[in-house]
């Protein structure tokens, strides 16, 4: 640097390129280069040389690789630059070495930004979906929560919807709710390839599984599928699925049942409605008014979203819906039902007449008894009745172990038709002991001093 300082300044003076170069012992052409201002010596180019193997006809191969790829979307199935090389070698006849190869996979993956095209909706055009999680404390129980998440694509108005499982059921019931938030459908509904919607293939060919190819029936909306790895088709949602978890859930919310949470959630969402998205003339609940009127109006029936199977009720007076049992009462034994999950209740029904309802067991090989479907059954067989799985079930071990004593024997019954009649379950349960009313009128006269007969 300071070689280069003195070049210029007695180049400035007037000092020949000749003199410069004899007196500092430089060579001319370096001189003549920092005379004219030519060059800098801080600046160091990199010099640029093609590997011969490297043809058009190779680089073209290694483009159209990386090509196929991003059109499949596979994250687990991508060409290796190994693999390229292999290729290259095989189909054709490539003689270079595979860093060759490595390097040039490299600069042009680095070369390959991604470009997205704006999209802009009509109103009441499209609505987009998604899932996601979320932890929440649920009756005091850390939990993760599956967030249904959707948006129309023209006002941006969002709804958001918790479930425990993310299934068919939940998937249709979220729908059917959705749509009643907006008063509306739309004509299209945009969504990922999750296997609660498509039974097979991707994209354009997916193939809709049987309750969603039913649902868009009934609301007349086509159903749009995004390629896989393709997040950007639906940006929309892909950002309202981290802004409800950004938003909503924080800090973490403490609710006692799904539906107060699926309480703030909605309220939550209606709040956004003031909330101007940059780049738009106007509030998100303007542009909500402006979208709803052209919504498609609902049909009168509303969609059954539930999973419908049909059973026998055992021996054991229970049936079995997906992996657990439920209780029906004993009187039923044997008669054939029908059974309706829904995500958070299960309904039991005998020729059409409802007959049994139970909180959905949310684990595997599970079971839910009611006390009161048992009964009569306990009041025939009273030596089973602290074996009795529905008995242990709905009553605290301690007062099982009360009324396993002399004295509490004969109380038995009595306490089981009590808790059977009051609907209470063992969560509920307080204090089980039974009080009989008192007339306090004794007490009064006692404090006033009068005799009591």
């Amino acid at each position: 640097m300071s070689d280069y300082k003195q070049i210029r300044q007695r180049f400035l003076d007037g000092e020949s390129q000749r003199s410069i170069a004899r007196s500092m012992g430089i060579s001319r052409n370096t001189v003549k280069k920092y005379c004219e201002g030519e060059k800098v010596p801080w600046e160091r180019k990199t010099p640029e040389r093609k590997a011969s193997v490297l043809t058009e006809d190779v680089l073209s191969f290694i483009c159209s690789c990386l090509e196929e790829d991003r059109a499949e979307g596979l994250k687990k199935q991508k060409h290796t630059a190994r693999k390229i090389y292999d290729r290259l070698v095989e189909e054709k006849g490539f003689r270079g070495g595979e860093s060759t190869v490595r390097r040039a996979v490299r600069d042009i993956r680095g070369k390959m930004p991604k470009a997205f095209i704006p999209l802009q909706f009509d109103p009441a055009d499209a609505m987009q979906v998604d899932w996601g999680t979320a932890t929440v404390y649920l009756d005091d129980v850390r939990t993760v929560v599956n967030l249904f998440c959707a948006r129309l694509c023209y006002s941006c108005r969002p709804v958001v919807l918790a479930y425990r499982k993310q299934n068919e059921e939940s998937f249709l019931d979220a729908f059917v709710k959705t749509f009643h938030v907006f008063g509306g459908s739309t004509s299209r509904v945009i969504f990922d390839n999750g296997k609660v919607a498509v039974k097979d293939g991707f994209g354009k060919q997916a193939k809709l599984q049987d309750g969603y190819s039913m649902l868009s029936s009934h609301y007349g909306f086509d159903a749009v599928f995004c390629n896989p790895a393709e997040g950007h088709e639906k940006g929309l949602v892909e950002g309202l699925v981290g802004w409800a978890r950004r938003n909503i859930c924080v800090p973490v919310p403490r609710v006692e049942s799904i539906d107060e949470l699926n309480q703030l959630l909605l309220e939550r969402c209606l709040r956004y409605e003031d909330h101007t998205i940059r780049g738009r003339h106007a509030s998100v609940g303007e542009l909500f008014r402006e979208e709803q009127v052209l919504l498609h109006d609902l049909p009168q029936y509303v969609f059954e979203t539930a999973k419908c199977v049909s059973s026998r009720v055992n021996a054991f007076s229970t049936v079995r819906f997906k992996t657990n049992t439920y209780s029906v009462p004993v009187r039923y034994v044997g008669h054939p039902v029908s059974i309706k999950g829904y995500p958070e209740t299960i309904e039991i029904y005998c020729n059409g007449e409802l007959i049994s309802t139970h909180a959905r067991l949310t684990g595997k090989e599970q079971s839910s008894y009611h006390l009161s479907d048992y009964l009569p059954l306990l009041k025939q067989r009273p030596r089973a009745i602290f074996d009795a799985a529905p008995v242990k079930q709905n009553i605290p071990p301690e007062v099982l172990d009360q009324l396993r004593s002399e004295k509490g024997r004969d109380n038995v019954i009595d306490l089981l038709e009590f808790m059977a009649n009051s609907h209470a379950e063992s969560n509920d349960i307080s204090d089980p002991v039974l009080v009989r009313s008192v007339d306090l009128h004794e007490y009064d006269a006692l404090s006033i001093g009068k005799e009591v007969n």
